[in-house]
């Protein structure tokens, strides 16, 4: 099998997109992520997008801010989960997100540039760590009944 290089795999990008009509994220906009799988969904994701979508519209940053929502993210006991992507910025992961915080989101991190820090998932490996102590700590414990 023959070794793919860069330039190998950018080509076979472009031509599935062309394929299968997806979009490139625009370079120049801020690209806001909701996680809206089956446990984001029960844990109140739609909410959250349609208070995300209503903000952005209200705040005038709709040319700005591109709104997308995806499957799932991988972490169901941080749901909603909400991913925004500014430009030459690091990712920040919003977790346990509602509406009312995802108003704020948008007002003060979409609109003002500024992250809400006591809405972040602080890093990935915070989460993981998290996530696999919750795991390990309930581990036997649950009980099915029939």
């Amino acid at each position: 099998m023959k070794t793919l290089t860069l330039s190998d795999l950018l080509t076979m990008q472009s031509k599935l997109r062309r394929t299968v009509g997806l979009r490139p994220p625009e370079a120049d906009k801020t690209r806001v992520i909701v996680g809206m799988a089956t446990c984001g969904m029960a844990a109140g994701a739609g909410a959250v997008m349609e208070a995300l979508r209503a903000a952005v519209t209200q705040l005038g940053v709709a040319d700005r801010v591109e709104l997308v929502s995806t499957g799932c993210v991988g972490l169901c006991q941080f749901e909603p989960v909400v991913e925004v992507m500014a430009p030459g910025k690091p990712k920040i992961t919003y977790v346990l997100m509602n509406a009312k915080k995802a108003t704020e989101i948008a007002k003060k991190h979409l609109l003002g540039g500024k992250p809400l820090g006591k809405y972040t998932s602080k890093d990935t490996y915070t989460v993981t760590a998290i996530s696999e102590t919750l795991q390990r700590t309930n581990l036997g414990q649950l009980v099915p009944r029939s």
